[in-house]
């Protein structure tokens, strides 16, 4: 339905849900449109080798999909395809500016960067693609958006898809888009309501969620799955614990290097891994065939998180299974999506991981448990040896005997001289210590050369003192 128009060079705004083949519908007119360097004209452009398609993707998974898409598409035409998304270093792709392209794909962060840094010029552009502008709106880049759009000639063809259209997508297209033609596939309502993918509302216990998603996976029409979260951490459990039990899962999440998302995605896609756990961050991209279920392990947060979840299965006609676990906290909001959507789950009934209708919906045989390999036994809580053990010094009959401890002497001192315990000559007569007249403060010293112990006087002031400060009356022993 878009062809002919987009190929006469006119605005449109293209609605439907994800994995109808929205992609080819701008992808062709761009290509057919765009002059490649061998093509006669190459060399009449007043800036060849400058841009001159630029589409704008929400997200790194969807711009690699589109890029993916345009390049088997223009490979015969000879045009020069340049992805553009951060995570990644400049220098390739400041150098592939530099040599010259036809065709730019990319996310509006990386691509706004470059376009201040005087890289990326987009004077020369004759056509501008928004793919999944709600999406866009959804993650804050509206204004970045806009941004780049300023930057393009005014005399353009914009083309913007979108499963559903908010009304900031609205007031974008009528500000940027010249008397749009609007082409709608379906329905709103169609949008949720696919008739190939079979859609499972139950209320679940957090706790109890990652054994259902584990039983799931060995449903018997199961090939692969995406698992979307709420959060990061949850996706990051989630998979380490799929993993513990024996499947294959891998996480994809916005704390994950580009690196290790790119070859999480290309593990899914080559069929290594059966679940990938994924962030609302991958709703949109994720365009791998036979996925055929996906569990919404966190309620979405509206209805349009829940269209672009389910997309991910269903595509091209194929059959799917939509499996959404609703916690006892979230009950009010799924009730709300469910309300907005028409769906026929206003209800959603308590399951546990061992509920018999969870089997017969699912085609999940009666005998199967949440694991494919037991669980590794518990490390040792300590690695030194418990109470009594001689650890590797080994045991006390492979030692020989402990030397015997030799006697160590000791002497006593008293006043600084040593005093002879035994009492022989060498004792001391206590009774010879004498006290004399001191001054005040002063301590009874013993004579010379005695060893005696010393006796400190203290000091009394006499309640009737005189005025001139009497000395005070020498105490303890003599009375």
């Amino acid at each position: 339905m878009t062809l002919p128009i987009a190929l006469l060079g006119n605005d449109l705004i293209g609605q439907a849900r994800t994995g109808t083949g929205k992609t080819l519908a701008f992808a062709i007119p761009v290509v057919q449109r765009a002059i490649a360097p061998h093509d006669p004209e190459f060399e009449m452009l007043s800036a060849p080798g400058k841009p001159q398609a630029l589409m704008i993707a929400p997200t790194r998974e969807l711009a690699l999909q589109v890029s993916a898409d345009v390049s088997a598409a223009s490979a015969k035409r000879g045009t020069r395809v340049l992805t553009v998304y951060g995570g990644v270093p400049y220098e390739p792709q400041l150098e592939a500016l530099e040599n010259g392209v036809e065709l730019v794909i990319g996310t509006p962060g990386r691509l706004l960067d470059l376009a201040k840094r005087k890289a990326l010029d987009l004077s020369h552009v004759k056509a501008l693609v928004l793919d999944e502008a709600d999406e866009m709106l959804d993650l804050g880049f509206l204004p970045d958006v806009e941004a780049l759009i300023s930057r393009t000639p005014e005399l353009r063809q914009t083309m913007l898809f979108s499963a559903t259209m908010p009304g900031a997508i609205v007031a974008l297209a009528r500000t940027h888009m010249r008397h749009p033609v609007n082409i709608r596939a379906e329905s709103s309502t169609d949008s949720a309501m696919v008739p190939a993918t079979a859609q499972f509302v139950y209320q679940a216990h957090d706790l109890d969620k990652p054994e259902i998603v584990a039983r799931v996976m060995q449903a018997d029409d199961f090939g692969r799955a995406v698992v979307f979260t709420r959060t990061k951490r949850a996706a990051q459990r989630l998979a380490d614990d799929l993993v513990e039990r024996g499947f294959n899962a891998a996480p994809l999440h916005g704390d994950m290097a580009q690196v290790a998302r790119e070859k999480a995605m290309a593990k899914f896609r080559e069929g290594k891994v059966d679940a990938l756990v994924a962030t609302d961050v991958a709703a949109r991209g994720i365009d791998v065939a036979d996925v055929t279920h996906v569990i919404n392990y966190s309620c979405p947060e509206d209805s349009n998180t829940y269209v672009h979840r389910i997309g991910r299965t269903g595509r091209a006609g194929k059959s799917g299974n939509a499996i959404t676990l609703v916690d006892w906290a979230d009950v009010a909001r799924w009730k709300t999506i469910n309300r907005d959507l028409g769906l026929p789950f206003d209800e959603p009934v308590e399951t546990y991981s061992t509920s018999e209708h969870v089997f017969h919906d699912l085609g999940i045989s009666a005998d199967v448990t949440g694991r494919l390999k037991p669980p590794a036994p518990a490390a040792p809580k300590a690695d030194r040896p418990a109470r009594g053990e001689r650890s590797d010094r080994g045991e006390r009959t492979d030692r020989g005997e402990r030397p015997e401890r030799k006697s160590r002497n000791r002497s006593r001192t008293r006043g600084g001289r040593p005093v002879n315990e035994t009492g022989g000559s060498d004792a001391v007569d206590t009774s010879a210590a004498t006290t004399g007249p001191a001054d005040d403060g002063a301590s009874v010293t013993s004579p010379e050369g005695s060893d005696a112990p010393r006796r400190r006087r203290r000091r009394r002031r006499p309640s009737g003192g005189s005025a001139d400060g009497a000395a005070p009356v020498a105490a303890d022993g003599g009375e």
